[in-house]
Formats: structure tokens, sequence, C-alpha cells
């Protein structure tokens, strides 16, 4: 028998924060996203996993109470710095619904992933607010900016991961502390798949490539395409030996001279994504999924801590529970 740990998850865009948290040990019993590519994603690596094609604002949780974590992925425009910013104006701002699934689910804990400029002043008195409501439900809540490279992910990517627990858990929570060991280098990292086609020039791009990628980015439907960011993006790629312009259908040929492009499945290398993990959707419809996500190994880490919590309660409860997964 293991030890099983369930949880349910909303805004679940490609995965990247459910594969993390089910190699923490949680079971998912649901999954929604209103994308149907993600949805198609999610169904085709995981074809075990109850994957609901849905709107947040449509789905009630009332019939997963007491479930042991309630994980969300929620939009980034209304907090971005590549968006106006209009927080709790912007229409898609959903921790309305988010707040509205956790009283309805009572979880004992809550994770919700998302961009840095949640932090920024402008959202201090939304940030107190949220604080109020989280209280109001029975919760402590904190949040702290966890940046991507310190958990052995090869990208810059700076996150914010709210974490809330119900009162008798939040003592044994913490957040995880970075990784003594260096992620590896872009080149290091992706070295086999850009020599896949037999390049010559792989080895010199390996030197060239001896940093760590800025952070990748995936557009909207509206507005970005398959590539690796705006101008200032682009010139820190460049330096490392890498066109940013647009992604790549393969890896360059034997004679290739220039500088390579990326492909898709280097990208959702560069995101902690293991190689087996399938995409589905062309090009453009791919990569918004891959740069949109949440890196699993960080993830991993903030539901391994939540996992300790959860055990060390029940510890503490004498009510260690076992079930098969």
């Amino acid at each position: 028998m293991t030890d099983c740990y369930t949880s349910i998850e909303f805004c679940a865009g490609a995965g990247g924060q459910a594969l993390g948290l089910e190699l923490a040990g949680f079971r998912h019993r649901l999954l929604v996203d209103n994308d149907p590519d993600c949805v198609r994603t999610l169904r085709l690596n995981r074809p075990e996993w109850a994957v609901e094609h849905s709107d947040i604002r449509n789905v009630s949780a009332a019939s997963f109470r007491n479930v042991d974590l309630l994980a969300a992925g929620l939009p980034c425009p209304p907090f971005s710095v590549a968006g106006r910013q209009l927080g709790e104006n912007d229409e898609r701002n959903l921790f309305p619904d988010a707040l509205r699934l956790v009283y309805e689910a009572q979880p004992k804990f809550v994770l919700i992933e998302n961009v840095r400029g949640f932090l920024d002043p402008a959202f201090a008195d939304y940030r107190t607010f949220l604080r109020r409501q989280f209280e109001n439900l029975g919760y402590c809540v904190d949040w702290k900016l966890l940046n991507a490279s310190n958990f052995g992910v090869s990208q810059l990517r700076p996150r914010v991961a709210i974490v809330a627990a119900r009162r008798d858990y939040w003592q044994y929570f913490s957040f995880p502390a970075p990784q003594d060991q260096e992620p590896p280098t872009v080149g290091t990292l992706l070295g086999d798949l850009m020599g896949a086609n037999g390049w010559v020039g792989v080895d010199a791009w390996r030197q060239t490539a001896c940093g760590i990628a800025p952070t990748i980015v995936g557009g909207s439907k509206k507005h970005g395409g398959p590539d690796l960011g705006p101008t200032r993006a682009r010139k820190a790629w460049e330096k490392l030996g890498v066109n940013g312009s647009t992604i790549a259908e393969d890896a360059p040929l034997r004679d290739f001279d220039g500088l390579p492009r990326l492909t898709n499945r280097m990208v959702a290398r560069l995101q902690g994504f293991p190689d087996t993990w399938k995409f589905h959707g062309r090009k453009t419809t791919s990569h918004r999924q891959i740069g949109n996500a949440f890196p699993p190994p960080v993830a991993r880490a903030i539901g391994s801590q939540i996992r300790s919590a959860l055990e060390q309660a029940e510890c503490q409860s004498g009510n260690r529970r076992y079930a098969g997964l």
C-alpha cells in the first residue's frame, strides 16, 4: 500500500504543475482547462486522469470536499508587466473564482502560481484583500517568488507561488529552499537534440551556449507566435548562440551555418518537461502550451513541501492514512 494524497487542479494548461505534483506524490482526481488543445495534451499523456474541458467559472468543487490539495495556474495577464496590469479589474482575473472553489472544496492546502508582477507595489491592496479573504475562509496564506533556475531548470523564470493551508496544517509548511547545484547550461542540456541530425558545428555551439536561458514565453492566442520573446530576450538568446526569431521544425542539418533555432522539444526540455511528454497541436499551438507552463521541477519542489506538511500534521494527530493508487 502507498501513501496517497489527492488533488484537483484548475486552469491546468499543458500539465506542468500537474506533472510536478504527480512526481511529488499527489493523485489527481480532476483537472480542468478551457483550452481544447491543453485538454488533449493532458489526455494524451495521462489517459487515466479525469480531465474536463470547461471554464473555471462554470465548474464546482463541492464534490471534492476535504481534498488534500486544490491547485490552479490562474491566467497571468492581469498582473504581467507584458500586459496592462489591470489586476482585479481585468476580466481575466480568476482569483474570485479560485476563492469560490476553495470555499466549496475546503481543501487542506491551496497552491496557486502566477507571474512576478503579482508582487508589484501596485497590487499591495489586492494582496491584502486576498489575504483577508483566505483568512475569512479559515486559511493562512503566504506567497514567495521562486526562480526556476534554483530548482534545476536551465532558465531564468521567476514565478510566484501562493500557498494557503488550514490553520492546523500551516505550521508544518515552509517554502522549498533553493538547490545547491547549479542547473546545466543550455549547451549541455540541449547538445544532443541540437546535434540530432549530425550538425558538424554542435560542439562549438555547446561552448557558446554556456549559460542558462532567459525566461521562455508562450504568447497568447491573440498575440505572439512561436518565437523566444521580444527584442530584449532575443538579444539574450543571441549571446547563447540561438536565433530566437522563430521556432524550428527540426534540428540543424549537417552543414548548417549560422545561429540555430530551437525546436519545441528543446524548449520543453528547457521548461523541465521530460522528453516523453507530448504536446497536442501544430507548432504555434504547442509552443504556446510549452511557454506558458509552470516548470514541473518547481511544482514538484513545492508539492513535496506540501506533502511533507500533510504527513507531519497527520503524524501529530495519529491519523496516518494509506490507500492504493
